[in-house]
């Protein structure tokens, strides 16, 4: 048996692997369900049901201010009249356009708006599922005392590591791709039952697509991460250790701290923004304190655009130096 299938079936085999993948799937079908029962199709007969509604809602409202027109009215010269405008004629009078029957019709799950949404929130649920397994997979191995075992058997240090992120990034885009494409598939059902695939032209699905691929590499970079800072402390509580402190101290600790200095562009440094504009293609960080003046706006703040090429170079760079400092350690620590 290669090193390769034999990495493959220790990390497909682990119960720790199986049970946090199956609850990630547990929570992307509640998700599923709560979409699809939320949602419902927007039939004539719905439609028409709306119509009624709103006409009742505006004739209500008509009958309301008229009642408080004649109050109005019947206060002028007393002490109630303070209560009302100082004209009668004042008073707001609705319009059949005030109510619109889309305002009455039940939630309709519109794929092409809304598919994007779920395509990164699949990603993000992904993203920690991967990090998670990929360090349990290679921390594990440390603290038990199995990395030394395999050493023994086979002293190629290097490709002893390299065998097992290879057989956890190829795993991790096997899961993903067949678990992307189900999600496409039910949503693309919910939208033909509960909503509308309208819109959806060879374009918008290769727009899907694009946004699926890198919800994937999102996917592999968490999980090569979780896997490096593992390896880098020998235990899985060092990747889990940064994680938390990198949501802590970068997130809440240094997002604070950059305000109160009025740091240009706060949001530039934080993760949120990067992840939101490798998916979402782009994403725009506003310097609340600077003032941009244009002779037909005005003063707007200053903003800075962070394209999907600057994501990608970060995440790339940042998996280089971790998994890179990996391999650098596993070549030169001693082994015990």
């Amino acid at each position: 048996m290669s090193l390769y299938t034999a990495e493959t079936r220790r990390l497909t085999k682990r119960r720790f692997t199986r049970f946090f993948a199956l609850g990630t799937l547990l929570v992307l079908a509640a998700i599923v369900a709560g979409m699809f029962l939320s949602n419902h199709k927007a039939s004539p007969e719905r439609l028409a049901a709306a119509q009624a509604e709103a006409a009742q809602e505006y004739e209500l409202a008509v009958r309301q201010t008229a009642k408080e027109k004649a109050d109005c009215q019947a206060a002028q010269g007393t002490a109630a009249a303070q209560n009302f405008p100082p004209s009668c004629d004042d008073l707001y009078q609705p319009t059949r356009e005030d109510f619109q029957a889309s305002w009455y019709m039940p939630p309709t799950f519109t794929f092409r708006e809304q598919f994007g949404y779920l395509v990164i929130a699949l990603a993000a649920l992904l993203a920690v599922m991967a990090f998670v397994i990929g360090a349990t997979y290679v921390g594990a191995e440390w603290s038990s005392g199995g990395m030394m075992n395999l050493l023994l058997w086979r002293p190629q240090r290097l490709k002893v590591l390299g065998t097992k992120l290879g057989a956890l990034l190829v795993s991790l885009t096997a899961f993903t791709v067949l678990v992307s494409a189900v999600w496409t598939g039910v949503f693309a059902l919910t939208a033909h039952l509960r909503g509308t695939l309208a819109g959806m032209t060879s374009g918008a699905w290769q727009s899907m697509l694009l946004m699926e691929l890198r919800g994937l590499v999102l996917v592999l970079v968490a999980g090569a991460l979780g896997f490096g800072l593992a390896s880098l402390g020998r235990h899985t509580a060092t990747a889990l250790g940064a994680a938390i402190g990198a949501i802590i101290v970068f997130q809440f600790g240094l997002g604070t701290v950059l305000s109160m200095a009025k740091v240009p562009y706060v949001e530039a440094y934080l993760v949120p923004v990067w992840v939101e504009a490798w998916m979402g293609k782009s994403s725009v960080a506003t310097d609340w304190n600077s003032c941009d003046f244009s002779s037909t706006s005005g003063c707007e703040p200053a903003t800075l655009t962070i394209t999907w090429p600057m994501a990608g170079g970060l995440f790339a760079a940042v998996v280089v130096l971790v998994v890179g400092a990996a391999m650098w350690t596993i070549r030169s620590r001693d082994i015990t």
